[in-house]
């Protein structure tokens, strides 16, 4: 089903495919451990049982209709500092792909992909592994909502949902993996401020006065940069700028 790509230079050259799992991210990270992984290993899985998402959420996906993976990475040509822009390389490389079926498909920080009014379709959480200071593997989860139509969640939708089409999961898979290594050596050949413009280009609420909520109550702002280490930069009404962690402030609309 999900086989060794042959038009990628080093992604999906090796490909670890189970029917069901409990996190794509665990099992990488054990592959890792075990030393019988290299940068480009792929984990997917037809059934995530426990995948995991931002703020500890769990992403709880309908077994054969979804996109759950993830990709083992070693970019330690970054400084553990500048780890964020990995994060935006992979959020706009999906969003690439992504966009070609949905045009107004955003990024809503730190890693969501959503469709304003529709709902969130996709995430990516990065996992890292270290050897004392150094960067040592990059674990890249990322999960689609592809075919699934119901949802716990009202505040998740799908590919099919949106579109009313079903899409063919494993050409989505290649076409995905193409666009991300592109965007990775991107990475790696220092394009940052290429990385980092189109991410802020098309985050949600940049630049846009909106409500949010920090450990002080609501208040307005709006987006105007993202930090190397990934912290959002909002400027307040009254001219100040704030940068926030991800579990410091909420976005309310």
């Amino acid at each position: 089903m999900y086989k060794i790509l042959a038009n990628t230079i080093f992604l999906g050259k090796d490909v670890h495919f189970l029917p069901e799992c409990h996190s794509t991210n665990d099992t990488a990270l054990n592959l890792v451990k075990d030393r019988s992984a290299y940068e480009g290993t792929v984990v997917i899985t037809d059934h995530q049982i426990q995948g995991k998402g931002q703020r500890g959420n769990k992403w709880i996906t309908e077994k054969g209709l979804n996109l759950t993976f993830s990709l083992i990475l070693k970019p330690n040509f970054l400084d553990i500092s500048e780890q964020f822009y990995l994060n935006m390389a992979v959020s706009n490389s999906i969003r690439k792909i992504l966009k070609g079926y949905i045009p107004d498909l955003q990024v809503k920080w730190p890693n969501d992909l959503i469709l304003p009014d529709f709902g969130k379709i996709g995430g990516i959480l990065i996992e890292n592994s270290y050897t004392g200071s150094n960067w040592e593997y990059a674990i890249v989860g990322v999960g689609i909502n592809v075919n699934q139509l119901q949802f716990e969640n009202p505040k998740a939708t799908s590919l099919a949902k949106v579109t009313g089409s079903k899409f063919d999961l494993t050409e989505l898979f290649r076409l995905l993996l193409i666009q991300i290594e592109q965007g990775y050596i991107q990475l790696r050949r220092g394009k940052w401020f290429e990385i980092k413009s189109e991410y802020l280009y098309n985050l949600y609420q940049s630049d846009v006065w909106s409500n949010y909520e920090d450990s002080f109550g609501d208040f307005r702002g709006k987006i105007v940069g993202i930090s190397a280490q990934g912290k959002l930069e909002i400027e307040r009404e009254n001219g100040e700028i704030q940068l926030f962690e991800m579990k410091e402030v909420v976005f309310k609309n």
